[in-house]
């Protein structure tokens, strides 16, 4: 082998080493199923962008990391999600509430409020600048077997896994451009459905699996929105049975009246933790604070946020 060809293949070689170190810091991906990393738990799913598959032996039901050294931004606090998308000037008025979060539907065709004259870049900044964080909502299409009539005219259609790469480069699309960062979590609403019916529950899953992985390929994390009793009880079937590409944080409904993120009935208390859970606890309330009145739901959050540049 001549010089110039040794000198090359150092460079290589360095380069790979480089490569497998960084991956190791960052993503604390094993080589091989017999790694540590992996007989402890850790899951490079929770990475944004990075492939699962890549890592053999991995099991997408080991328990998933602490979101905030792979760069999340983690709210720990009571948050609201409201359908129109609040004016600066109520979100100021309520700083006198509990609440220092909110959800936003910033995207999707199947939002029962598309017209969001309030949500803009100057709204994003102004909100994080006095205090609050945002929770980015998107409600793309719905299950085939969707329980609300007013859902049935948006389901997903013959091709679930394409159909959700699509939605969700949508999703980011939207998110960049009210200036939501990378490592930001996008939550997809995926409205209650009957995941008993064993057609429906495979194109719904495919959907939701197809739309994550997209989200996640652009470096953000993708979270999921659904009834404990349909949508996260599907998903933690999904988890259990080793299905790959599933979401990094999990936002459950179960109107109980009481905010529980480890006594959710349908979630062991090792899935989706730690920081990953929202509790959507009571729904449709109304609330006046500093004498602004907003029709809500609530929750109970320790997850991603947006981070707004």
């Amino acid at each position: 082998m001549d010089r110039r060809k040794k000198i090359r293949w150092k460079i290589v070689g360095c380069a790979i080493g480089l490569s497998a170190t960084l991956t190791t810091l960052i993503v604390g991906a094993p080589s091989a199923a017999s790694s540590p990393a992996v007989a402890r738990g850790f899951s490079p799913a929770a990475v944004p962008g990075f492939s699962p598959t890549a890592v053999p032996g991995f099991s997408p039901a080991a328990a998933l990391p602490d979101p905030r050294p792979l760069g999340a931004k983690v709210f720990q606090g009571w948050a609201f999600d409201t359908c129109q998308t609040p004016s600066l000037s109520t979100l100021r008025a309520w700083n006198s509430s509990k609440y220092r979060a909110v959800g936003v539907y910033y995207g999707g065709r199947g939002r029962a409020c598309p017209n969001q004259p309030n949500l803009t870049v100057s709204w994003m900044r102004g909100t994080r600048d006095i205090g609050w964080r945002v929770l980015p909502i998107y409600v793309g299409s719905q299950s085939p077997c969707v329980r609300n009539t007013n859902k049935k005219h948006v389901t997903i259609g013959g091709k679930p896994t394409s159909q959700g790469r699509e939605e969700g480069k949508d999703a980011v699309k939207r998110a960049k451009a009210l200036a939501i960062k990378k490592r930001s979590a996008l939550y997809l609403d995926m409205e209650a459905y009957d995941q008993t019916r064993t057609g429906c529950a495979k194109t719904t899953l495919s959907f939701i699996r197809g739309w994550c992985r997209e989200v996640r390929s652009h470096g953000y994390f993708p979270g999921f929105y659904s009834s404990a009793e349909s949508g996260v009880l599907h998903l933690e079937k999904a988890r259990e049975a080793g299905k790959h590409h599933l979401p990094s944080v999990m936002w459950f409904a179960r109107w109980s009246g009481k905010a529980s993120l480890s006594g959710e009935p349908v979630l062991p208390k090792s899935a989706w933790h730690p920081h990953r859970r929202i509790h959507q606890y009571v729904g449709n309330v109304t609330e006046k604070h500093g004498g602004r009145t907003l029709h809500i739901d609530r929750n109970k959050v320790d997850a991603p946020v947006a981070i707004i540049g």
